[in-house]
């Protein structure tokens, strides 16, 4: 997760027990849960308006989907399907005449 290892995450949980003490870890530890979930909700938020300001056709808007490479990605995607999709039914559609071969 993250890139990190357990060894690291020891390391880390060792470093917090010295820096913060054994004592204060667990409140620093409810504290920093609270403060991510608020993060959280303010983002889900702020997600949930801009689908309601940017109206009907955008409700599976995520927001990894505004990063301008993911944009452009999506949208040539969607423009090549619909070539491809047409040679591939004139190519079931295709029949070789015998006598040609």
């Amino acid at each position: 997760m993250f890139g990190i290892g357990g060894g690291e995450f020891l390391t880390l949980g060792l470093l917090a027990l010295i820096l913060i003490g054994p004592d204060k870890l667990p409140q620093f530890s409810r504290d920093a849960a609270k403060f991510l979930n608020k993060i959280r909700a303010m983002a889900n938020s702020a997600t949930a308006e801009l689908r309601e300001n940017l109206g009907p056709g955008y409700e599976d808007l995520q927001v990894t989907d505004l990063h301008p490479k993911t944009f452009i990605k999506k949208h040539l995607n969607e423009a090549l399907a619909e070539p491809a999709a047409e040679i591939s039914e004139i190519s079931k559609n295709a029949k070789i005449d015998p006598d040609l071969l």
